[in-house]
């Protein structure tokens, strides 16, 4: 027996409906990769990011120190470089000249009356103008300024001295 004429059209297959589904996406994601390949990538993960509501980036670690160097004796309430720093330079001119390595310039005073910027009355201040005057020699010399971060040490316990230490840190790899 001939089986009764169905009045209904057969569909398309389920399969066939997906795998166009699916083509178009990733025709889709093409485009998108062509329209992006010149963007900044860092600012187009934030935005990323932010759409979906997930947190902000971590911040950078700080380099990993790994030498050090220093300035000592300093005349108490004085930023003026106690002696020639011609081997500080030709220190941090051999370190900085891998790419991956950065300096901090931490400038201390010994805590005592006399060890004060004289027109302010201020540690700090003087703590900073110590490594701001080992930063200018250095920068003068062919160290990059933009690889160097002035810091005061004020805070650095048993750390009583009249100085500057310029520690050599590993920032990774060139991103």
């Amino acid at each position: 027996m001939i089986a009764p004429h169905s009045t209904e059209r057969a569909g398309r297959p389920i399969w066939l409906t997906t795998l166009a589904d699916l083509s178009l996406l990733l025709v889709g994601f093409f485009v998108f990769m062509q329209a992006t390949q010149h963007l900044d990538k860092r600012a187009l993960a934030n935005g990323f990011r932010e759409g979906f509501g997930g947190e902000p980036a971590p911040a950078a670690p700080e380099p990993m120190p790994v030498a050090a160097a220093a300035m000592l004796n300093f005349v108490p309430g004085s930023a003026v470089l106690p002696s020639a720093p011609d081997g500080l330079i030709a220190w941090a001119r051999t370190a900085t000249s891998d790419p991956r390595v950065t300096l901090k310039i931490a400038g201390s005073v010994d805590g005592s009356a006399a060890d004060v910027d004289p027109a302010t009355g201020n540690g700090a201040v003087l703590a900073a103008d110590r490594a701001r005057a080992v930063a200018a020699a250095l920068a003068g010399t062919r160290v990059a300024p933009g690889r160097m971060t002035i810091v005061n040490a004020a805070d650095r316990p048993g750390a009583r001295r009249r100085e500057v230490i310029v520690t050599l840190g590993f920032a990774g790899g060139p991103k």
